[in-house]
């Protein structure tokens, strides 16, 4: 389905996925960062607070990145296509797009928020331009090989606690058990009172403190996550040469994915759920359960979400039309929610950090929602691009570009 230059269905879905990726990005915003995979750590992990864990966890978590992974292959790709159909050379268009978008991702890391993706996205696109030319089922091949890579990488988290606590004793695992703690267990009351203290204060404070921490984050998730987001992007790849993306398969196809996709996926993350709260979200638990659990099926939860929303979407309709304008605007919705989420919690704008519970901080949600459905169609009414998206072309291509939709006519 496509309208003038655009695919409306790669539009419609990415809008989706950059709504959906703040589902599990505001606890990332609003607590410290172990309640992002453990509500146990903070946030509240009981009533209306557990209900929220147990709904993210079970749809979205994983789910919504992965689809914008997704998205951002087939992108790429398109991009790649459109290049070479022109004339150009797609190695130099598609490496300059990558290295700003580099630029720009380390700034929202180091400057902004520590959860950026699109440093990590900009060196794996670099990555999977290499396999461009490949037939889809070797795409497919390939990001299941890739999968089992980061199935086995991330075993060894669990594998390292369950270690850790059968010898005590060892300074190695000692010091790994507690920073494993920081991002996956319940840390000292103590560290938590410094985290909130720290994101309370001043814009230098914090920003000296993540640029401590997170100078070397890109090259690190090259190791520990690029593997599946790799895998993702190749997905994507796939479904756009397959025409799954393009909105090109009969209804009973895309029906019959997100039947069986949905229908493997979301019940087995439903009982690594069940068995993660049994277990009281021990570390062992949490580690075990929200990283090598969920790896084999994850991509059946994406390609059911990609399948179900291509289904759902109504072309022309008030809604998919607003979402699709998000979509188109992804680039600058996604630092636009950075930005915002970051002045509303931080000690630098209204200091909300650790104010509210897991249930109170979907307010935030639902109301940046509004925001990105409300501005997104207006601006591209009038303007070809988002602002961020025209700033990232001019950039890349080395001069202004025609913003105006008359002048870009």
């Amino acid at each position: 389905m496509t309208a003038g230059d655009r695919i409306l269905t790669l539009d419609t879905v990415r809008g989706v996925a950059v709504m959906g990726i703040l589902l599990l990005n505001i606890i990332a915003f609003s607590m410290p960062a172990p309640a992002y995979f453990n509500p146990a750590a903070y946030g509240g992990s009981t009533g209306a607070d557990l209900a929220v864990w147990l709904a993210n966890f079970t749809f979205f978590d994983g789910k919504m990145r992965g689809l914008f992974s997704f998205l951002f292959g087939a992108s790429m790709l398109l991009v790649i296509d459109r290049a070479e159909a022109r004339g150009e050379s797609a190695a130099r268009v598609h490496y300059a797009r990558m290295v700003w978008l580099l630029v720009f991702g380390l700034v929202h890391m180091w400057l902004i928020w520590w959860g950026d993706i699109l440093s990590h996205y900009a060196l794996i696109g670099m990555i999977a331009f290499l396999f461009r030319k490949m037939r889809v089922s070797q795409m497919i091949g390939l990001g299941i090989a890739l999968l089992f890579v980061e199935l086995v990488a991330t075993s060894f988290i669990p594998i390292t606690v369950t270690m850790a606590q059968a010898d005590p004793g060892n300074k190695d695992l000692a010091d790994a058990l507690r920073a494993l703690n920081k991002g996956f267990g319940t840390p000292p009351a103590a560290w938590i009172t410094e985290q909130i203290a720290l994101h309370r204060g001043s814009w230098w404070s914090i920003a000296v403190h993540r640029f401590k921490d997170m100078q070397i984050m890109p090259v690190l998730g090259l190791v520990q996550f690029g593997w599946e987001t790799l895998a993702y992007m190749l997905f994507g790849m796939a479904g756009l040469r397959s025409g799954m993306l393009t909105g090109s398969w009969d209804r009973a196809r895309y029906l019959k994915w997100a039947a069986t996709g949905l229908g493997i996926a979301l019940p087995v993350y439903a009982l690594i759920a069940a068995w993660i709260v049994s277990q009281q979200f021990s570390l062992l638990a949490v580690t075990a359960g929200v990283m090598p659990a969920t790896v084999p099926f994850r991509p059946l939860a994406i390609v059911g979400w990609a399948s179900l929303l291509i289904l759902l979407m109504r072309p022309g309709a008030f809604l998919t039309t607003r979402v699709a304008a998000a979509g188109r605007m992804a680039f600058s919705n996604y630092l636009g929610t950075g930005l915002i989420c970051t002045t509303l919690f931080y000690g630098y704008g209204l200091g909300w950090f650790g104010e509210m519970s897991r249930a109170e901080v979907y307010l935030v949600v639902f109301a940046v929602w509004a925001g990105m459905l409300i501005w997104s169609k207006p601006w591209l009414d009038r303007f070809a691009y988002g602002p961020l998206e025209w700033l990232w072309r001019s950039l890349s291509r080395g001069q202004l570009q025609p913003i105006c939709r008359i002048a870009h006519t």
